[in-house]
C-alpha cells in the first residue's frame, strides 16, 4: 500500500512537471486595434476570450491597446524580442505591421484578425460576417413594424461593406420591398469610436421610418443602441453580445466569435498543435451566430426563431448562399 501511494506521488509529481514545462514557452500576447479592450464589442470580444484562456489554465498573457497607427509595428516588435509567443493582433489594420514582423521573426508564432497575411508563420483568421449578417436581417424584417431597417458601419471599408451587405440580404429574403437606409460613420480609424456620430446616424434613420437598425461600428455602436433605446426602437449589436446592454431594445447581437478565435489560438500553440494559413469560421463553424439570453427572450418571437433557424439551416446545406461583398463589391439584394 505505501509503495503504492509513493508510486502514486511521485507519478503525480512527473505529470505536474511535464505540464508545467510544456507549458513554460508559452508566452501568449494580444494587440488590440483602435478603441480598446473595454469597446463592448469587437476588441472587448478578444479581451474575454484571452481572459478565459487565462483562468482555465493559469498561463497569463500581456496585452497593448494602441492608440496611433505607429503603434502597431513598436508593439508587435517589442512583444517578438520579449520572447512572446504566440502574438495575435486584432483587426485588418494590424495586416501590413504583422506582414513585416512575421518576417523578421520568423521563428514566432503569429496571428490576425480580419486580415489575410502570407507568410509561412502567421494564423489569418477571418470570418463570414455576412452569414451571421444575413440573419440579423432576417430578424430585423421580421420584427419591424415599419418595414423599414437600417444600418450603422464604422469604417467604410470592404469588410464593413460585408456586413451591410449581408443584413440586407437576410431582410430582404423576408420581404423583397423592405426600405433600407445605410450610412457610415468615416474613412479612418476615429470611426470605430465615435458614439455620438453613432447616435446622430440612428436618429436620422429614425426620423426617416426605420425600426429596427443593425450597426457594425464597434465604439461608435454604443451610440447607435443608446438612440434605439431612447427612441423606444430596436437595435442589433454586433460581435460581442450587446443584449444586456439595453435589455428590451436590443433585439439580438450578431456574435462574430473573436473570443473562441483567441482562445483557440493560444490553446493550440500550448498543445503544440498550432497551425498556420487560413481559418475560416462561419454558421457551419458556429464561428458567427445570433445571440439569443435573458434580455431578449421576449423580443424573438417563436415566429422569428423559426425563421432564422431555417435560414441558418439553408446556409450551412448550401441552399441559400449569401454574398460575400469582399470578394464582389456588387451587393446583389
Amino acid at each position: 500500500m505505501k509503495k503504492t501511494l509513493i508510486g502514486a506521488v511521485v507519478a503525480s509529481l512527473v505529470a505536474t512537471s511535464a505540464y508545467a514545462e510544456s507549458h513554460a514557452e508559452i508566452m501568449p500576447a494580444v494587440v488590440y486595434d483602435m478603441g480598446g479592450k473595454f469597446d463592448q464589442s469587437f476588441n472587448q470580444a478578444a479581451y474575454i476570450g484571452a481572459e478565459r484562456f487565462m483562468e482555465e489554465t493559469g498561463i497569463e498573457y500581456r496585452d497593448f491597446e494602441i492608440q496611433n497607427d505607429a503603434q502597431r509595428e513598436q508593439a508587435l516588435r517589442r512583444f517578438a524580442q520579449q520572447g512572446h509567443n504566440p502574438i495575435i493582433a486584432i483587426g485588418f489594420s494590424h495586416g501590413a505591421a504583422v506582414d513585416k514582423v512575421a518576417a523578421e521573426f520568423p521563428d514566432t508564432d503569429f496571428a490576425i484578425v480580419d486580415m489575410v497575411v502570407e507568410q509561412p508563420n502567421v494564423r489569418s483568421i477571418v470570418f463570414k460576417e455576412q452569414e451571421g449578417s444575413y440573419l440579423a436581417g432576417v430578424a430585423a424584417a421580421m420584427a419591424s413594424d415599419s418595414q423599414a431597417v437600417g444600418f450603422v458601419g464604422g469604417m467604410d471599408i470592404p469588410l464593413i461593406r460585408k456586413f451591410e451587405c449581408g443584413f440586407l440580404g437576410g431582410a430582404r429574403s423576408v420581404n423583397p420591398d423592405i426600405e433600407f437606409i445605410g450610412n457610415m460613420t468615416g474613412t479612418d480609424g476615429s470611426a470605430w469610436n465615435n458614439p455620438t456620430r453613432g447616435d446622430e446616424l440612428a436618429r436620422s434613420q429614425f426620423a426617416r421610418g426605420v425600426d429596427v437598425v443593425y450597426h457594425a461600428a464597434g465604439g461608435t455602436g454604443i451610440g447607435v443602441l443608446q438612440a434605439a433605446a431612447d427612441e423606444g426602437l430596436l437595435g442589433i449589436g454586433v460581435d460581442s453580445n450587446q443584449n444586456a446592454m439595453h435589455p428590451g431594445s436590443v433585439l439580438t447581437s450578431m456574435l462574430k466569435r473573436v473570443d473562441n478565435a483567441v482562445y483557440d489560438t493560444f490553446e493550440d500553440s500550448m498543445n503544440g498543435e498550432f497551425t498556420y494559413g487560413f481559418d475560416v469560421n462561419g454558421l457551419a463553424e458556429e464561428g458567427v451566430g445570433l445571440a439569443l439570453d435573458e434580455h431578449n427572450e421576449e423580443l424573438m418571437t417563436p415566429e422569428i426563431l423559426e425563421a432564422v433557424d431555417l435560414a441558418r439551416q439553408q446556409i450551412i446545406d448550401g441552399e441559400v448562399e449569401v454574398h460575400d461583398y469582399t470578394s464582389d463589391s456588387a451587393c446583389p439584394y
